[in-house]
């Protein structure tokens, strides 16, 4: 009897994890049509189609940011995109500098902010890819 218990007890908190786990803010992008640019001087460009998943409910705004991880000095800027419980934030919601590695393929990290009506930071998310 206390084996069935401490398994189905053991059982119910690994359910808990997995939904915590699987609700967890977070999204992908593409790079989509932005022209090829490996000269180091980077296109002014539209912002990518980003790929929700499980935004909060109380979510009024969502701040984007690109980072070249291998420049990290470079701003490539990024854009606020109002939040209206999408799954998708749409191709030229705001306008950014295209990565453009002069010297081979960087990695890119958009990094997401969410925030309430308030202005309060409810959470963030990051999504990486190489480019080109």
């Amino acid at each position: 009897m206390k084996k069935t218990i401490i398994l189905l007890l053991l059982t119910a908190v690994g359910m808990a994890m997995n939904v915590t786990a699987a609700t967890a803010f977070g999204f992908t992008f593409e790079w989509g049509g932005i022209p090829t640019c490996t000269s180091g001087n980077p296109n002014t460009v539209n912002s990518p189609v980003f790929n929700l998943s499980a935004v909060p409910k109380e979510a009024a705004k969502i701040v984007f940011h690109l980072k070249d991880r291998n420049v990290p000095e470079f701003d490539h800027g990024g854009g606020t995109a109002a939040y209206a419980g999408n799954a998708v934030i749409n191709s030229g919601t705001f306008k950014y500098k295209s990565p453009c590695p002069p010297d081979g393929s960087h990695i890119y990290v958009w990094t997401a902010v969410v925030y309430d009506k308030g202005g309060k930071k409810l959470v963030a998310a990051s999504s990486g890819k190489k480019y080109p």
